[in-house]
């Protein structure tokens, strides 16, 4: 913990009063909570970022999406449109947002929607003439306005909840004590091995009560990264010289993973909005070589002038065991 954090600590006691306030009036119904009569998901955590609530989302649509009609509603973060905006072929990045656009292009099957009103967004959802039979809610484990009626929480195998603070001193956006609302926690970016011991060691530092699950799920990267007009196998692109670009979270396993002694790694703030000039300066910097980004800042790039040099690389959530399990929680949910 850095000096300036340790100095907003009383500030992060404040803000944990008031988070715990609110939740409290929540939880007595004082403040109002909307229930909806149809299956709604909410995946979210107690962090801010990088918790891998995208891929998880995904993972959902491939298990759901053959046998129902599923939407998705995000927020939109940083999307230069406002209010409801449900996806069709005249959506970009700009308009959903990074991450639902990603949804939109990669689930032609699914409903993509936007709205900072989570509420409306769902009345909005349910008054289509096709409506959806599951609501997918991408980073609402806060929003509490809407009652979902199944709650995935997701913390960081590097970055746990429980070794957490609340800001401004940690990352916390509410107590540890909001992981009590969880139907099931996800630990996401594990190692693709992690013994029994070790896994049972992260379940007892989490304190949750006996009929919450716990699963592990490590970030499974695909055998290639996709170009415009070509795929190139991970092999060979490894051992290109190539510069590396990333506008998330946390981007250093994705460096890790691609880069040789020969490459570039260049970094951008989460949800970027690549200006001309940042456009001029990756070209000048890539010169000529490949540009490999991830999928989400893919989508934005993808119309720009670096089209014709920028591949991507897909990761997906792969759990480490108990997979039918996970399964079957969600499906039980469902049948209910």
């Amino acid at each position: 913990m850095n000096l300036l954090r340790k100095i907003l600590f009383p500030f992060a006691i404040l803000y944990g009063f008031i988070t715990s306030i609110r939740n409290f009036l929540f939880d007595k119904g004082i403040l109002k909570s909307t229930s909806f009569d149809l299956p709604v998901i909410a995946v979210g955590n107690l962090s801010v970022g990088g918790t891998g609530k995208t891929p998880q989302i995904e993972y959902l649509i491939r298990l759901l999406s053959d046998k129902y009609k599923v939407a998705t509603l995000s927020r939109g973060y940083k999307r230069k449109s406002e209010g409801f905006v449900l996806a069709d072929e005249n959506s970009n990045a700009e308009i959903l947002g990074d991450e639902p656009f990603q949804f939109y292009q990669k689930f032609p099957n699914v409903m993509v929607a936007v709205d900072a009103n989570r509420t409306n967004g769902i009345q909005q959802l349910l008054s289509q003439n096709e409506k959806p039979e599951i609501i997918l809610l991408d980073d609402a484990y806060q929003h509490r306005k809407v009652k979902a009626g199944f709650y995935i929480l997701l913390t960081s195998y590097g970055d746990l909840y429980a070794d957490d603070f609340m800001l401004p001193t940690g990352n916390l956006r509410e107590s540890r004590s909001g992981a009590e609302r969880a139907s099931i926690v996800v630990v996401t970016k594990c190692p693709k091995i992690l013994t029994e011991e070790e896994q049972t060691q992260i379940r007892s530092k989490l304190k949750l009560n006996p009929k919450q699950q716990v699963f592990f799920t490590f970030i499974d990267y695909d055998t290639v990264v996709y170009g415009k007009n070509e795929t190139i196998a991970i092999s060979e692109i490894k051992a290109e010289s190539k510069l590396l670009l990333a506008g998330i979270a946390k981007p250093r396993p994705f460096f890790d993973y691609l880069k040789n002694e020969s490459d570039e790694c260049l970094t951008f703030p989460d949800h970027h909005h690549f200006s001309d000039a940042d456009l001029d300066s990756i070209q000048i910097k890539a010169n000529g070589r490949k540009i490999i980004t991830t999928e989400k800042d893919y989508v934005r790039l993808k119309d720009s002038q670096l089209v014709d040099q920028l591949y991507y690389l897909p990761i997906k959530s792969s759990f480490i065991n108990h997979q039918q399990d996970f399964d079957a929680a969600i499906l039980k949910y469902l049948e209910i």
